[in-house]
């Protein structure tokens, strides 16, 4: 196909679009401007990373406020101080990064996967160096109830997160999601630090850690799901 070809076929083509009568082109005009709106523009990143931050600090104290501060009670001041501002400092990074899944064309420093592994391990560090009683009693029934306590309010603050952003655009859906499990696994772990009063490390190791994995896990799994049934949908 040569230059000139290409021109003939533009050329007939403007022809065709010239012959469309103007009181069609008007309504299309009108029935388009009719459904624009002004849209405000979404707050500063780092506005709506404090705002996530304070949503999973609310949610974590509420919840330990209603189940009791027997951990905080328990713990020394050395383990206060330590772990407290290292959980908000991961909530903050989890935020943010959770806060870029939203908009579009912003820049991701942690993929999900990272950023598990990288609060995971800062954690395992942080209790592991604090706590030092390796007895395990009633390991796998106490654990139990601490991974579903705080898998279970990881949800809410999953979800009010996510309510907070619903004038984003979420693209990649199962990272987002994964995203939202691990922020709201974050407050779990909160709420265990303010509540649970076994100071065992394999218990807080193993226990309080993985609901950041888990919920991260069933954070990813429920995006999975948003994506099989709109495919459902439009296929439907």
């Amino acid at each position: 196909m040569t230059d000139r070809d290409i021109e003939r076929i533009l050329e007939r083509a403007a022809s065709v679009a010239d012959r469309v009568p103007r009181p069609i082109l008007d309504r299309i005009t009108r029935s388009i401007h009719s459904s624009l709106v002004p849209v405000q523009p979404l707050p500063a990143t780092w506005t709506l990373t404090l705002v996530l931050l304070a949503v999973c600090s609310a949610v974590a104290f509420v919840g330990a406020a209603r189940l009791g501060f027997l951990g905080f009670q328990a713990l020394g001041l050395l383990e206060r101080v330590t772990i407290l501002p290292v959980l908000v400092a991961l909530m903050y990074v989890t935020a943010r990064e959770f806060v870029s899944y939203w908009i579009p064309a912003s820049r991701h420093y942690l993929a999900p996967v990272a950023l598990v592994v990288l609060v995971s391990a800062t954690l395992l560090f942080v209790f592991a160096a604090l706590f030092h009683d390796y007895h395990a009693e009633r390991f796998l029934s106490a654990g139990v109830v601490c991974l579903s306590v705080g898998v279970a309010h990881a949800i809410p603050a999953a979800c009010l997160a996510a309510w907070f952003l619903r004038r984003g655009l979420l693209v990649e859906v199962v990272s987002g999601a994964a995203m939202a499990g691990a922020f709201g696994g974050l407050s779990g772990v909160a709420v265990l630090e303010l509540h649970c009063a076994n100071l065992e490390a394999p218990h807080i190791l193993l226990w309080h850690v993985g609901v950041v994995p888990a919920s991260a896990l069933a954070g990813a799994l429920a995006g999975w799901a948003i994506i099989v049934r709109r495919g459902r949908a439009v296929t439907g």
